[in-house]
């Protein structure tokens, strides 16, 4: 009786244990979490026929951002952005004659609405989440956009045999592509850094098209484009049950 009560001692004892063993590691454990939400500012470049310098005539910019998180390695990402766009007519670097007498300078506002995908190099996380996970995350960007242009003094079309001036808003598709980093500051609190590049089907977002006269094809030819420089702040919501199958990666 003796060697059965010790054995039954020793597995209460055991279970104990494990049990508290159990409850550290639960307690060290932080969740994962389906969505990312938040706002960030950032710096806009306009690339066009009135400038080709990097980082040149750089624009404040304010942004929303919302983020679908599918893993620790990948995420949908929809942002909008607020941002100006300006440029003029330097006749020392580039001569259009047309605008030789006149001169010629736009400050536009735009608007960008995009869905991209992001892939990080590897898992992003705390690393009690998701194993192997690090805080420090770099990931590259690809999708798709619109682009809303309003152009101060209106669109005028040079590629028309008379100048033909239309309205001030212009609207259309672009390709965002980039790259960047982003940090777990803390358990639901993001930072991240990200270049892109807008390339827009427009030709127009500065207010003038073909302004050489010769009429543009293609969907990407002679087309305006534009990068934005975000620092986003967003706030992780909607934790994942850790312990459902179905609720998992």
């Amino acid at each position: 009786m003796l060697r059965v009560g010790g054995h039954i001692i020793y597995k209460v004892v055991g279970a104990v244990v494990l049990c508290l063993l159990s409850g550290e590691i639960l307690a060290q454990e932080d969740s994962e979490y389906r969505y990312d939400i938040g706002a960030g500012v950032g710096a806009t470049t306009y690339y066009g026929d009135f400038n080709s310098v990097l980082f040149g005539n750089v624009q404040p910019a304010g942004a929303v951002v919302f983020r679908k998180i599918i893993n620790p390695r990948s995420a949908v990402r929809l942002s909008g952005m607020v941002t100006k766009a300006k440029g003029s007519y330097d006749i020392k670097n580039t001569d259009y004659p047309d605008l030789d007498a006149e001169g010629y300078s736009f400050n536009s506002t735009l608007g960008d609405l995009s869905a991209t995908y992001e892939y990080n190099f590897w898992a992003y996380g705390t690393g009690k989440d998701y194993r192997g996970a690090r805080r420090v995350a770099p990931f590259v960007s690809l999708g798709v956009g619109i682009t809303y242009a309003n152009c101060n003094g209106g669109v005028r079309d040079y590629s028309a045999i008379d100048v033909m001036k239309s309205s001030k808003s212009v609207v259309t598709a672009n390709i965002p592509i980039g790259f960047g980093v982003k940090y777990r500051m803390k358990d639901r609190l993001n930072f991240s850094l990200d270049w892109q590049m807008h390339f827009s089907l427009s030709d127009q977002l500065d207010g003038v098209k073909d302004p050489y006269r010769v009429k543009s094809s293609g969907a990407f030819k002679n087309t305006d484009c534009y990068s934005t420089l975000t620092f986003a702040l967003t706030y992780s919501f909607s934790a994942k049950c850790p312990t459902c199958m179905k609720d998992r990666w």
